[in-house]
């Protein structure tokens, strides 16, 4: 059985801690971590990870400027991003999909929940 690979980007410590506890309880996450969007978009383009959670606000370069960048580069191009952010009224919601995230996830979020969360949503649109 291979691993979900997951890249965290996120400039919170706390955040980026939780994650990797919250995904590290179930055996199938490979979960490694970024502090900014540049660091994030090395990582990305290196690893190829299978899937992206990305903060929308970060300092430098925040999330929707990440995800652009992810979006040009062939090699990252293709990876399933998710949004994970406090702002969660359906316009914004609506607004980050538009720009080519594959979902959000709101914070806060349930730990104890968050491997089940990730892999309902890596689910392909067809199945079922």
């Amino acid at each position: 059985m291979s691993s979900i690979r997951v890249l965290q980007i996120d400039d919170e410590p706390d955040i980026l801690d939780i994650v990797a506890v919250s995904l590290s309880l179930d055996p199938e996450f490979d979960v490694r971590g970024c502090n900014s969007g540049a660091r994030g978009l090395a990582a990305a383009a290196k690893w190829r990870p299978d899937l992206i959670l990305l903060d929308v606000m970060m300092p430098l370069m925040d999330g929707p400027a990440t995800l652009k960048r992810l979006r040009e580069d062939p090699q990252t191009a293709g990876i399933p991003v998710f949004f994970m952010t406090a702002r969660a009224q359906t316009h914004e919601l609506d607004h980050f999909k538009a720009l080519g995230a594959s979902g959000v996830i709101v914070k806060p979020f349930d730990p104890m929940t968050l491997a089940a969360l990730l892999r309902s949503q890596m689910q392909p649109a067809d199945a079922g």
